[in-house]
């Protein structure tokens, strides 16, 4: 449902509400400049802008598109601009465009085409009413305000994702097992988003301070700049957790294969010393295995039996000693060796 609300400034900082948008163009005074705030607006709604304000069919047809990246564009009558807003919900990074049609008397603003029910400059009016002695100088320090508005949200949000970045790392330091690599990487993919969108407002930033845009009074531009300082740290805090993601994944990752090669020396280490009693045994198996046949000529006669098993049993401990030296000698020469 398009929500409109029109308003007059003039230069004593008085705000009026208009009743429709043709108030702006039927009554105009000297002094004045109009905020047209339009929240969900209909094509035609702005299509009936484009004769009283001369505006480029592609700036409604702009209004209007999703997805669209952030951008700068000149007309001959106003200037055209594309912002993105940013809010952290449920662990979820939603993006919503804002539109700014700025011209000589007038500033357009344009939301909630993307927004699902959000309202990116909410609470707007009442912001420019405790910042009107700013906003009256006119429609470039109106923009200030707004921008300012929706760069502060975008601080916001890259705080809520600082916060889960730093409890992923806390859980990886402390307690491997709870670590989700597949949380990690929502955030890297919320980050470069942000990085993104902050790239291309960044430029948009910096035309504005070059005083490229003939609508932007100069007295403004100081204000546009405190806004590049802005987004210039929180594009450095974006590349900085980008980073420290990576790392963390990297580190999850050596994690886990230090982890298997403690498992895989534990499991070798078990081998080997079923290994040892194996080959200890084995000889003894097979003397054992002679000496337990029934036929007594095999290996005594039946009246010195008594005497000949404990010189047998005695013969195979020596027997399994010697196995177990040689191994241990073996095992020495193989260290020494490499």
């Amino acid at each position: 449902m398009s929500q409109s609300r029109f308003y007059s400034i003039n230069t004593k900082g008085k705000i009026t509400t208009l009743n429709t948008a043709s108030e702006v163009f039927t009554n105009h005074k000297n002094g004045e400049f109009y905020w047209l705030d339009y929240y969900k607006p209909t094509r035609e709604e702005l299509t009936t802008l484009i004769e009283p304000l001369d505006l480029h069919p592609l700036t409604v047809e702009d209004c209007t598109d999703e997805n669209l990246v952030p951008k700068i564009e000149e007309y001959p009558n106003n200037t055209f601009i594309i912002f993105n807003s940013y809010s952290y919900i449920e662990r979820e990074l939603w993006v919503d465009e804002v539109d700014f049609i700025i011209g000589k008397n007038y500033l357009i603003t344009v939301s909630g085409y993307n927004s699902n029910g959000r309202n990116p400059l909410i609470g707007i009016e009442k912001l420019v009413e405790r910042e009107i002695n700013q906003a009256k100088l006119g429609p470039s320090h109106l923009l200030q305000i707004i921008l300012d508005h929706v760069v502060d949200k975008m601080f916001v949000a890259i705080e809520s994702l600082e916060e889960e970045l730093d409890a992923a790392e806390e859980n990886l330091i402390n307690d491997p097992a709870t670590f989700v690599p597949s949380e990690t990487i929502r955030l890297r993919r919320h980050l470069l988003t942000l990085r993104k969108s902050l790239f291309h407002e960044r430029e948009i930033l910096v035309k504005i301070c070059r005083k490229d845009c003939p609508f932007i009074s100069d007295s403004a531009i100081y204000h546009f700049r405190d806004i590049y300082d802005h987004l210039s740290k929180f594009f450095e805090l974006t590349e900085t957790y980008r980073e420290i993601v990576s790392s963390l994944l990297e580190m999850n990752v050596s994690m886990m294969n230090n982890r298997l090669t403690k498992s895989a020396n534990q499991t070798n280490l078990s081998v080997r010393r079923l290994t040892l009693i194996s080959t200890i045994f084995m000889p003894l198996t097979l003397l054992a295995g002679i000496g337990g046949m029934s036929e007594w000529s095999m290996m005594t006669n039946p009246e010195n039996w008594r005497l000949s098993y404990p010189f047998f049993l005695l013969g195979m401990i020596i027997i399994g000693a010697l196995n177990y030296m040689f191994i241990k000698w073996l095992e020495r020469r193989d260290k020494a060796r490499y």
